[in-house]
């Protein structure tokens, strides 16, 4: 999904530009009991809220509060149970019947139905809409006909989607995809009211779902105020009044309000108070393995970094960056050095492995010289690292990295930052193809599944494919892995697909990001889910 390229944070730290409410926890954070109000900190979304366009942490918090899918990931164990779906059922791992269960409705008393989801999905793959997820409708049977490669599209409807009555459709995938239920716990997936049609510029301003909380108020750059829905009948009532989420452009500020009493949650504390958050929260801060890993993923559409020789030079930029070092000094065991491009979270029989990078990722500055050299050299005699740095202590990590690669190298200030002001601009620009260096591509899992973290990176044409690599092979394992019905050798295929990424080296990956959040006095029961977001509904406010 999200591509987690990580916008933690993103508007607030200037009293005199807004209300002090917006900053602060103030009268209206509620108060105590049940009906209390939740403060968390927050930034902007890239895109407006449609579940097909959002594939970002920060409008994916929103959406995970005011909708429910067919399935939903267990906020503990990660495992995608049905939800709304009451059954998905197949013979041939290609052909899907589901089957709703009664009662659910919309916000607004509109009721879920097959149609709900099916009309969903066919506007996030019509390539009109110009919808981020698109490409994850298009295993779909009829997904050319909608999003074709070039030209109007053929019609408005997937053929493969067919709705049978109000609560049984089919899907039909052009392939096998053994795992293709264990995907719709995805917020694109959603199902959308008839309203999202019929007044979508109405809907954009105020979204309505089926999840427990409805959308009060958004002011871009100040915060969204989110409510309870008394009304919700799934079984993750919310057990609070509502979640004010307030927009922060820096960390240190959200984490300051945090300990004064002013902020409920902080859901990434900064590097630079981890040296002092033991302290200052004790039992109320949490650091546990999460679904991310952070990478340096190289622009191959910019015929300097794609040309012959260029992957030893991707490789000896890998060997020059010393992790261990960079992940003690600056994450303070929050961080831990990559050894793959997936998550140890996963677990080995998920997918992970401590070896598929190999001495690629391991600090050499010997070799790393070397290869670099056999490859024709940096680009122009140089490198410029780019992310955002309004959020997530990337100034301070990626200044690290160069300083790494700089005195691996010995031949000057060769590694430079190029610093982007916000999530919003780095994203755009990233989103646009107009990076010309090596960029921060974070990336938080949308489901427990290796395939999550390699498709939509890496696969030709794919989502969060911001680097444009293509490899004919690699598609052609993933493409097989998929359509492996026994889930042990469907790995395999995957990890198979991995040592291609190891050779070619279109990403460095950097290291493996736990979730950390701190908490206030004010507030219990707060855990964060195996993508590190905060399970809101079940805070409760003393």
């Amino acid at each position: 999904m999200r591509g987690a390229t990580h916008a933690k944070w993103a508007a607030c730290a200037a009293a005199v530009a807004l209300a002090a409410t917006a900053c602060g926890g103030g009268s209206d954070s509620g108060g105590g009991g049940a009906d209390g109000i939740v403060s968390s900190s927050w930034g902007d979304p890239q895109n407006p809220l449609e579940p097909a366009n959002t594939n970002e942490v920060q409008g994916g918090k929103v959406l995970d509060m005011i909708f429910r899918g067919l399935k939903r990931y267990d906020p503990e164990t990660g495992e995608a149970k049905n939800f709304l779906a009451e059954k998905i059922e197949t013979t041939d791992s290609q052909n899907f019947t589901i089957t709703l269960k009664d009662g659910w409705k919309f916000s607004n008393d509109e009721p879920v139905t097959a149609q709900s989801f099916v009309d969903a999905w066919n506007y996030g793959a019509d390539v009109t809409k110009k919808q981020n997820n698109s490409p994850f409708f298009s295993d779909i049977v009829g997904y050319a006909d909608v999003h074709p490669e070039k030209g109007d599209p053929k019609t408005k409807t997937m053929s493969g989607l067919v709705v049978k009555d109000p609560k049984t459709f089919t899907v039909a995938l052009k392939e096998k995809f053994s795992t293709w239920p264990e995907t719709l716990g995805y917020q694109a997936f959603s199902p959308l009211p008839k309203a999202f049609f019929t007044d979508h510029e109405a809907w954009l301003k105020k979204p309505v779902g089926n999840g427990p909380y409805t959308v009060d108020s958004y002011t871009k750059g100040t915060g969204m105020k989110l409510r309870k829905w008394d009304a919700y009948t799934g079984e993750d009532k919310a057990v609070n009044g509502g979640v004010d989420l307030k927009v922060y452009t820096d960390n240190n500020t959200a984490y300051t309000d945090l300990i004064s009493g002013n902020l409920d949650l902080v859901d990434d504390v900064p590097a630079q108070q981890l040296k002092n958050v033991a302290n200052d929260l004790g039992d109320r801060y949490i650091n546990q393995p999460a679904l991310i890993i952070q990478t340096l993923t190289f622009p191959l559409y910019d015929p300097q970094w794609s040309k012959e020789g260029m992957d030893k030079v991707r490789r000896g930029i890998s060997m020059a960056i010393n992790r261990d070092e960079i992940t003690k000094q600056i994450f303070r065991e929050t961080r831990t050095p990559a050894k793959d491009w997936t998550s140890p979270a996963l677990g080995d029989k998920g997918g992970f492995s401590a070896t598929a990078c190999g001495e690629a990722c391991s600090f050499n500055p010997t070799e790393a010289k070397k290869l670099i050299q056999e490859g024709g050299g940096l680009p122009g005699g140089k490198v410029s690292l780019t992310s955002n740095v309004d959020t997530g202590s990337h100034r301070e990590w990626m200044d690290a990295v160069c300083n790494s690669v700089n005195n691996a190298l010995g031949e000057g200030p060769v590694c430079t930052v190029n610093p982007i002001g916000t999530f919003a601009d780095f994203r755009n620009q990233q989103s646009s193809f107009k990076l010309t260096g090596p960029f921060r591509s974070g990336w938080q899992a949308d489901y427990p599944l290796i395939q999550n973290f390699l498709e939509p990176l890496y696969y030709t044409g794919a989502s969060s494919n911001y680097g444009k690599f293509s490899n004919p092979e690699f598609d052609k394992l993933v493409d097989a892995a998929n359509r492996e019905s026994d889930a042990a050798k469907a790995t395999g295929l995957f990890k198979d697909a991995e040592k291609i990424l190891a050779e070619q080296m279109p990403s460095i990956p950097l290291w493996y990001q736990n979730g950390s959040a701190g908490y206030g006095e004010r507030v219990s029961d707060v855990k964060l889910n195996q993508f590190s977001v905060p399970v809101y509904d079940q805070i409760k406010v003393s």
